[in-house]
């Protein structure tokens, strides 16, 4: 695995839509041999579940890799550095889910109490990527597969349906974390940094100083930046500048509006600040990038993070 541990990391991100929180990938075409020409881990701007049905290699999630050998799956929240890579001349069957979380789970309470108990299982099913064998949580991998079969049949009400078993699902594996989180440092930390990717997310349109990222945390300016770049492998004000652009490519894929205004609406008090950084981020600037909003993968940042749509 040796030449995959480096700084280089590439961001693959999916328009989920906020009322259908589920994107499924399924089918031959998730026959392949994963890896092939990739030397890079990448991460997501949403929850991954795969399940890998056939085929061997290596499943690497952060630090740690897994042998995959079939029937088993795997849990990677957003922001998770990830990659899969089968052997050597072979073939594997994998399918995915790729879950907007906060979407699904948020608003399934109006009262305080149990909106806190939608955080805590958020909290956990995002604490660290997991890998299972299905013989050993065959509940679990039963609602993984029958998520992916109700997905491909596309009948009537079948998202309705996915839905709730999926939210069975992350309740059941929130119960299981705590036996796979490393310590209590750990879990606060995590914690701590999704509380921070939600106040950003909420409020990537306006001035957001790390002093109140750190506020907001109760912790101290020094410490939150510690923990963030050691969690994300990318500073608290990267990260903002990411999302903002992420944001910034929306608006002008969907919109006919003036580079200015989005520049403005995302969270930059200049345009030439904005371009500066949309350079930076995507390769080029936004006015090229709108002819040609598919040439989404660039290098990003002195970490050699680039971007690029999902598959």
């Amino acid at each position: 695995m040796g030449k995959r541990r480096k700084s280089k990391m590439e961001f693959r991100y999916y328009k989920i839509p906020v009322d259908i929180p589920i994107l499924a990938m399924l089918g031959e075409e998730w026959i392949r041999p994963y890896g092939a020409g990739i030397d890079c881990l990448h991460f997501h701007n949403c929850m991954e579940i795969g399940y890998c049905y056939e085929g061997e290699g290596i499943l690497t999630i952060g630090e740690e890799d897994y042998r995959f050998t079939g029937n088993q799956f795997s849990v990677i929240p957003q922001n998770c550095p990830h990659t899969t890579t089968s052997d050597t001349g072979t073939m594997s069957r994998w399918e995915y889910l790729f879950i907007d979380v906060d979407g699904l789970l948020h608003g399934l309470y109006s009262d305080d109490n149990n909106e806190k108990k939608v955080k805590r299982i958020i909290q956990r099913v995002n604490s660290k990527g997991v890998f299972k064998e299905s013989c050993d949580f065959p509940e679990l991998a039963l609602r993984v597969r029958q998520i992916l079969d109700i997905m491909r049949s596309n009948n009537e009400f079948c998202l309705e349906e996915a839905k709730g078993i999926l939210i069975a699902f992350l309740v059941e594996l929130a119960r299981e974390s705590p036996d796979d989180v490393k310590d209590v440092e750990d879990e606060q930390n995590n914690a701590l940094v999704s509380d921070a990717l939600d106040y950003i997310s909420k409020h990537y349109m306006k001035q957001i100083r790390i002093e109140t990222l750190a506020k907001h945390c109760h912790i101290s300016e020094t410490h939150f930046r510690r923990i963030f770049s050691s969690c994300m492998s990318i500073g608290p004000l990267e990260y903002i500048n990411l999302v903002r652009i992420q944001h910034a490519c929306e608006l002008l894929r969907k919109t006919d509006s003036l580079v200015s205004d989005i520049a403005f609406r995302c969270g930059f008090l200049s345009l030439s600040t904005f371009n500066r950084n949309f350079k930076q981020i995507i390769g080029c600037s936004p006015y090229e990038w709108r002819k040609n909003p598919e040439n989404f993968e660039q290098q990003i940042f002195k970490f050699d993070v680039h971007s690029k749509e999902g598959w």
